[in-house]
């Protein structure tokens, strides 16, 4: 079949579809086409930021690796991202670093106050916040005047921002100055106010959202509270300091810094301002909106403020009768109450909010005439604001905000009449007991009661019983506040003791006093019965100021009750006592019994335990260098010396003798005997009062002849053998003070002398002392030498040597005892113990002359 010649043509242009390629014979296949390429190709690359590390080594640096420099520098980047975080990066490196902000603090301050007037709001606030947290409170303590000039430039800059959100933290920038910086205030006071007034104005108050102003109140109350203008502030020594060294930065301020530039002026011009604010949030306050109850609470503390600078004298005529002027326009709204049922948290608000009031109407009415419309209303919110019935926050709220108004109460109760009187104080009294210890409340009620016990003018009359009551119920109150207070509170314990010091000087309500002196034993000191140990009270850990004042009122007592006397006395134990206080005690309690105030006996007995009780070391019985070098030991001693320059002042020398006499020879008698301070104590009171011949009974030189040979021997054992005639002056002076008494005995009777020497001799040969220890072995040898070192020692006293010498058979009588003890073997002594007592037997016969 022949074909088409279209067909042909078509067959003709038809393609190959796989191409067959002819490879030479040992040649290498190329790779396909689809093959990845594996080879790598690498070149080293130098980056710049690789030499910042070195530059930056040692560095403080934030967590991203830039440091403070790099930071500051950031802060001002047109981002405001940027800038934010470079405040972030800030932050770090001081909390990490604190060094690096001692280092650059004035730098860094000029270089973010540019940040006060920034438009964005984050960037503002972390800039407040890094103020607040971080740099303020560490540049505290700096050079305050270089500080603050730095920054007041840019606050005020803001403070004219065209941005009404820049204006207003400007105003929280100055506050957070203020706070840190109080003196700011002072030196910038006129433009301060001025800017106030400026962004208080009424329009803003419609113009903008009223919360915003929160804080601007808030910092106007502030700052108006450090006006100079309350009665009872006083100016601080460091402040006045601080304020001249200012001056030496600030030159460029020409107005005198040691006091405000503010002027009445510019506080007159202020008041209508805050006025008018008030009438704004009145009504949304009324209806319980929350964020104007912080608004109002401001701006009445800023009222408040302003009418104590002018009622204290710093305004004119004119400004009074802008206040009475402000005053009636607080009468509509007094007391301030919802308009509907609130929570209990509103009603906590509504009686802040109402104290405020109270005590601007206690500063501006005249109590001689007040509007009888609000007296009484005022009268009812002041009863219910003492008793706890206006307020439901709990005890702590109540005193926090009732504070205030305790100042008044003295004032208030003078000007109205007897029937609120009494509700008054029935309120008043109850606030007082019922109030914490260590609240300020507390310490308020206390200089109010002493106001009101010793007023000015008399507003009690004789008649007026059931007031006396309400005086006398507070100072029933005294000693249980001084042991309740214990240590925590010592400005409330100062202030009770005042209280109690002018009761007793103004010699009113004695009878009260004294019956207060039985709660006071707690305050001084207690000793249980079961176990013996002491228990101190709270005065042991006072000031020394405050102990020196208790002590003080101590005196004022018509009498001192024995059991308080017991009390002191043991105060007066304590190692803990300053000397100086010690010796106070004992001043004020011979003021006290010449005054009359003390019994004879009950002072007798208080010197007599103080001198036997007395703990001089824990070694008492020791009378080595070193421990009656101790401070207590020489204390003692003066003790000793002031108590027996007191006892010739109690009376008759005989009649004082006869009634110390049998007490101090029972303690010197005692069982287990005293140690050898304290019977050389008791000795030097004897002795002060005694005469030759003595005066001592029989019984006495009976129980003396019992002690004083043991006690000698003490003295001598305590000494040691290598100072008895070794010619040292100090050990020598030491042996005089224990020995004087017995030789002063020895002078006026002789029979004390004979009882020794016998009592001695027995001493010598027999088994014991005095028959008190006989299951007690005593070595011989040591009882033998000391026994003739006191001899020896009697033997440097001409006069007792001299009365010694007559009493020849009595020093035989020894001497034979001791050859009796070398002889005798049943006394079982060692070659050594023979050695020592031959030659103290040795050195006995050689001064006797035998």
């Amino acid at each position: 079949m022949v074909q088409h010649k279209a067909q042909l043509k078509k067959k003709q242009k038809r393609g190959v579809d796989f191409k067959k390629i002819k490879r030479k014979v040992g040649r290498k296949l190329p790779p396909p086409k689809n093959t990845t390429n594996t080879e790598v190709k690498s070149k080293a690359i130098i980056l710049p930021e690789q030499t910042l590390a070195s530059e930056k080594a040692g560095l403080a640096v934030s967590k991203k690796g830039l440091t403070l420099k790099e930071l500051l520098q950031q802060t001002s980047h047109h981002n405001a991202k940027v800038r934010r975080d470079a405040l972030i990066g800030i932050r770090d490196i001081f909390l990490n670093h604190p060094a690096e902000l001692k280092k650059h603090r004035l730098t860094v301050i000029e270089k973010l106050r540019e940040r006060m007037s920034d438009e964005d709001k984050i960037v503002r606030e972390t800039l407040f916040q890094l103020l607040k947290g971080v740099i303020f409170p560490a540049c505290k303590e700096d050079n305050q005047g270089t500080f603050i000039s730095l920054m007041m430039a840019y606050v005020f800059n803001a403070m004219t921002h065209l941005a009404i959100d820049v204006r207003l933290m400007a105003f929280r920038f100055f506050d957070l100055v203020v706070q840190h910086y109080p003196l700011s205030f002072s030196m910038y006071a006129d433009k301060i106010i001025q800017q106030y007034k400026e962004i208080l104005q009424k329009n803003q108050f419609n113009l903008h959202d009223k919360g915003k102003l929160k804080s601007v109140l808030a910092g106007l109350a502030h700052c108006l509270s450090l006006l100079p203008c309350s009665s009872n502030s006083s100016t601080d020594n460091n402040a006045v300091a601080d304020r001249r060294i200012l001056h030496a930065f600030e030159s460029q301020v020409q107005e005198d810094r040691s006091g405000f530039s503010v002027t009445a002026k510019e506080l007159k011009g202020l008041l209508p301002i805050l006025v008018g604010g008030l009438q704004d949030f009145m009504p949304s306050v009324l209806t319980m909106e929350a964020q104007s109850f912080d608004c109002v609470l401001s701006i009445l503390k800023s009222i408040d403020f302003v009418v104590k600078f002018f009622v204290n004298g710093k305004g004119n005529r004119s400004d009074q009768d802008v206040l009475q002027m402000l005053l009636k326009k607080l009468f509509g709204i007094f007391p301030l109450n919802p308009t509907h049922q609130s929570s209990e948290k509103g009603d906590n608000r509504y009686f802040n909010l109402n104290v405020i009031i109270s005590d601007i109407f206690f500063c501006l009415i005249d109590w001689s005439a007040p509007p009888s419309a609000f007296l009484d209303n005022f009268l009812v919110f002041i009863v219910d604001a003492l008793s706890e019935k206006a307020v439901h926050s709990g005890k702590a709220s109540f005193q926090k905000q009732s504070l205030s108004l305790i100042p008044f109460i003295p004032k208030l109760i003078m000007q109205v009449d007897s029937t609120w009187k009494s509700h008054i104080l029935q309120a008043f009294t109850e606030a007082f007991k019922k109030c914490d210890p260590e609240s300020s409340m507390k310490l308020a009620c206390l200089s109010a009661i002493e106001e009101m016990l010793f007023p000015k003018h008399c507003w009690v009359s004789p008649s007026d019983a059931e007031i006396i009551d309400f005086q006398i119920s507070w100072i029933r109150e005294i000693p249980l506040l001084l042991t309740l207070l214990g240590d925590k509170n010592p400005s409330a314990s100062k202030a009770i003791l005042l209280l109690q010091l002018h009761l007793g000087q103004r010699g009113i309500f004695s009878q009260e006093l004294d019956n207060m002196q039985y709660a006071l034993r707690e305050f001084y000191s207690t000793r249980p019965f079961r176990d013996g140990d002491i228990s101190y009270g709270p005065f042991m850990k006072l000031d020394r100021e405050i102990q020196e004042l208790s002590i003080c009122c101590l005196y004022y007592f018509s009498f001192l009750d024995p059991s308080l006397l017991q009390s002191l006395a043991t105060c007066c134990l304590c190692h803990d006592l300053e000397p100086s206080l010690l010796f106070r005690f004992l001043e004020v309690m011979s003021c006290a019994f010449k005054a009359g105030h003390i019994q004879i006996a009950d002072y007798i007995s208080f010197l007599i335990t103080l001198l036997s009780r007395y703990q001089v070391s824990s070694e008492s019985n020791s009378l080595d260098m070193e421990k009656c070098g101790k401070p207590n030991s020489r204390l003692f001693r003066s003790v000793t010396s002031a108590v027996c320059s007191y006892l010739p002042q109690i009376g008759d020398d005989h009649l004082v003798f006869k009634m110390l006499e049998g007490a101090v020879i029972d303690q010197i008698s005692s069982k287990p005997p005293l140690t050898l301070e304290n019977t050389c104590a008791l000795l030097r009171m004897i002795v002060t009062l005694d005469s030759k011949p003595t005066k001592l009974s029989e019984q006495s030189i009976s129980k003396l002849a019992n002690v004083l040979p043991r006690y000698l021997i003490d003295v001598v054992s305590s000494l040691g053998e290598k100072d008895i005639g070794s010619g040292n002056t100090i050990r020598t002076n030491r042996i005089r003070y224990y020995f004087l008494p017995c030789f002063l005995l020895f002078y006026r009777s002789e029979k004390i002398l004979n009882n020794v020497l016998n009592a001695m001799s027995s001493f010598i040969s027999g088994p014991s002392f005095d028959g008190q220890n006989d299951h007690v072995m005593i070595d011989h040898s040591i009882r033998i030498v000391s026994a003739v070192h006191v001899f020896l020692l009697m033997h440097e006293d001409v006069r007792v040597w001299e009365i010694l010498l007559r009493y020849k058979k009595e020093i035989d009588c020894i001497l034979q005892n001791i050859v009796r003890v070398l002889s005798d073997e049943g006394y079982k002594l060692k070659i050594g113990e023979k050695h020592n007592i031959q030659c103290a037997y040795d050195r006995l016969k050689t001064v006797t002359g035998r």
